[in-house]
């Protein structure tokens, strides 16, 4: 909403246009997912819905917001199939990389630098632990790497002390997280009760410093995830500054790793209204955004660009390892190693 309001006063919007921007809270949930998406399109005759947020609350509301045909662009959920599937839902077009995705780079990278370790997984039953564990098993090499176990969790479950136990129980040196932050702090510290040290891999929805109200810094170090953009804690970088300036003038919140990626969100929204002046439709804003071809800005890292097309509707395709580092008694994230690409 910052970034649109920053548009509206310096740009006076898109193709001439003040960008209205309005939202409904679906709290991730399947029957306020569907009835937000219904309010917005039949109550307020939105142009387009930008950036929703939620797994749950878009599986409930995409085959609604596909037959109304309205463009669903940008939507921030990781379930592999909202971003497979262009000819049966054409309206919907993620952008955050996909769980399987982030999956598969984990296990590449278990694989590539940790042969011969056992690897054990702590997955929720739920869309993203089925698909981060796809995605684990097409990225390790079996020749290199046996996935010993793979443990599951209800989201309802109060804890998930005898999954951590089973996982240590069958001798694995390696434990891959794939689950949100609360249950990733939750199965650290049940490890370290345990007197098990794996080496730790976690989903990007951990890659923020949220993570340490979960988790101390001391057992968090050393712990691998993923992610394509600038962190707001890189403020030496020239975007970035910019970006808290925008916050700052504009009524944003305060800067995070979750706003800088919102804001990319509105940067590509940007980008395709542009394109749309001389067709300002529904069908040429998807038009526009199936014509997006290595898009870049400088809050997402280097090589790291977007594209899309009318048969490739994933959006964030690339991205680097990051590994949480403790230096002078202060814990963060930093970016290492090459970039990773994702084959389909």
């Amino acid at each position: 909403e910052a970034y649109f309001k920053y548009i509206n006063d310096t740009q006076g919007g898109v193709c001439g246009r003040k960008i209205v921007y309005k939202m409904e809270d679906n709290n991730n949930d399947a029957a306020q997912g569907l009835e937000a998406a219904r309010k917005l399109i039949e109550r307020d005759q939105v142009f387009a819905l930008v950036g929703s947020l939620g797994d749950d609350s878009e599986a409930a509301a995409w085959d609604y917001i596909n037959e109304k045909g309205v463009p669903d662009i940008f939507f921030s959920g990781g379930v592999h199939r909202f971003a497979t599937d262009p000819e049966g839902h054409p309206w919907t077009i993620p952008l955050i990389p996909s769980y399987t995705v982030e999956g598969t780079f984990i296990g590449e990278y278990i694989s590539e630098n940790l042969p011969g370790e056992k690897v054990a997984a702590l997955y929720e039953n739920g869309p993203q632990g089925w698909d981060e564990l796809e995605g684990l098993k097409l990225g390790l090499d079996p020749d290199k790497n046996e996935l010993v176990t793979a443990q599951s969790f209800e989201l309802t479950a109060m804890s998930i002390r005898s999954q951590v136990a089973n996982m240590k129980n069958s001798g694995a040196t390696v434990a891959v997280y794939l689950c949100g932050p609360g249950w990733v702090g939750q199965g650290i510290q049940e490890a370290d009760r345990l007197g098990w040290h794996p080496d730790i891999f976690m989903s990007y929805t951990s890659a923020d410093d949220i993570m340490f109200q979960f988790v101390s810094p001391k057992l968090l170090e050393g712990a691998i995830t993923f992610q394509a953009f600038k962190l707001a804690t890189m403020r030496e970088d020239p975007a970035v500054a910019r970006h808290y300036d925008l916050m700052k003038d504009y009524g944003g919140p305060a800067p995070s790793n979750f706003t800088i990626y919102a804001q990319l969100v509105g940067e590509l929204a940007v980008e395709a209204l542009s394109r749309t002046c001389d067709n300002l439709t529904r069908e040429g804003l998807m038009d526009a955004v199936e014509s997006i071809e290595d898009w870049h800005t400088d809050l997402l890292l280097d090589e790291v660009n977007v594209t899309f097309s009318d048969t490739d509707h994933i959006g964030l395709q690339t991205g680097r390892m990051l590994r949480v580092v403790v230096e002078d008694g202060k814990a963060g994230f930093k970016y290492f190693g090459p970039l990773y690409v994702f084959e389909d």
